[in-house]
C-alpha cells in the first residue's frame, strides 16, 4: 500500500516536471521566432534600402553616361593632340636643325664671298717713296717677279717682269719693274736689251728715285760691251742730271778710271 502511494507520488512529480519543461520550451521558441521575425524584417528593410541605393546609383550612372562618353572623347582628343604635339615638336627640332645648318652655310658663303671680295679689292702699297693702289693679282705678280730676281733666277725674273708690263702697263709698279727688268737682263748678260730697257726707264721717269741708278747701270752695260765712249757719255749725263746722287758719286769714280 505504501509502495503504491510512493509510486504514485513519483509519477505525479515526473508528470509535473515534464509539463513545466514543455511550457518553458514553448516560450523560448516563441521568443526565438519573434527575434527571427525582427531580424528578417530588419534584413528586408536593409535590402530595400540597399536596392533603393542601387537604383539611385544606377540612375546616377545613367545620367553620367553622356558625361563619361564626353570625357572619353575629350581624353581621346587630348591623346591625339599630344601625339600631334610630339610630331610638331619633332618637326620643329628638325626645322631648327635645318635652319641652323642653313645659317651656317650662309655664314660660310658670306665669309667666302668676303674673302673673294677682299682678294679683288685694291690694296695700297708704298714703293720708292710713292703710294698707289693695286689689285691683289697685280701685287702677287709683282711680288713673284721680285722674289725670282732676289733669288738670282734672272731668266724667270725677266720673263715674269716682261709679262707683268704687258698685262699692267699703267700699273704703279711699272716704272720700278722696268728698272729691275734692266737689271735682270744685265744679270743674264743681255747687255744690249738691258741698255734699251734702262734708257727707256730713265727717259720715261726722270724724277724716279732710281733714275740715277738706271744711268749708272746703263754705263756698266756699255762697258761690258767694250763701248767706253758711250759709257763716258752716259756717266757725264749722270753727273750732270743727278750730281748729288749716290749713283753720281759712283759714276765719278768709274769715269776717273776711264780717263
Amino acid at each position: 500500500m505504501n509502495a503504491l502511494r510512493v509510486t504514485a507520488c513519483v509519477l505525479a512529480l515526473v508528470t509535473a516536471s515534464a509539463t513545466q519543461a514543455q511550457l518553458f520550451s514553448d516560450t523560448d521558441a516563441r521568443k526565438a521566432i519573434l527575434e527571427l521575425r525582427a531580424v528578417d524584417e530588419q534584413q528586408k528593410k536593409t535590402i530595400d534600402e540597399l536596392q533603393a541605393q542601387i537604383k539611385a546609383l544606377s540612375d546616377q550612372l545613367q545620367s553620367l553616361q553622356p558625361l563619361t562618353r564626353s570625357l572619353l572623347e575629350l581624353n581621346n582628343q587630348l591623346e591625339a593632340l599630344r601625339t600631334e604635339q610630339a610630331g610638331l615638336r619633332g618637326s620643329n627640332e628638325q626645322l631648327a636643325r635645318e635652319v641652323a645648318e642653313l645659317q651656317r652655310r650662309q655664314k660660310d658663303a658670306g665669309q667666302a664671298l668676303d674673302d673673294r671680295l677682299r682678294r679683288l679689292e685694291p690694296v695700297k702699297v708704298a714703293l720708292d717713296g710713292q703710294e698707289f693702289l693695286v689689285d691683289p693679282d697685280e701685287k702677287r705678280a709683282h711680288d713673284e717677279a721680285m722674289a725670282a730676281l732676289r733669288s738670282g733666277d734672272f731668266d724667270r725674273a725677266a720673263t715674269l717682269m716682261a709679262a707683268f708690263l704687258r698685262r699692267y702697263p699703267a700699273s704703279g709698279y711699272a716704272a720700278s719693274l722696268r728698272f729691275w727688268l734692266g737689271n735682270a737682263q744685265y744679270g743674264k748678260r743681255e747687255y744690249k736689251e738691258a741698255i734699251t730697257t734702262l734708257r727707256a726707264f730713265a727717259a720715261a721717269a726722270p724724277d724716279h728715285p732710281r733714275a740715277p741708278e738706271a744711268l749708272l747701270a746703263t754705263a756698266n752695260c756699255q762697258l761690258e760691251l767694250k763701248d767706253s765712249k758711250s759709257a763716258r757719255r752716259t756717266l757725264d749725263e749722270l753727273l750732270k742730271a743727278y750730281p748729288k746722287s749716290e749713283a753720281a758719286l759712283a759714276g765719278k769714280e768709274r769715269l776717273a778710271t776711264l780717263k
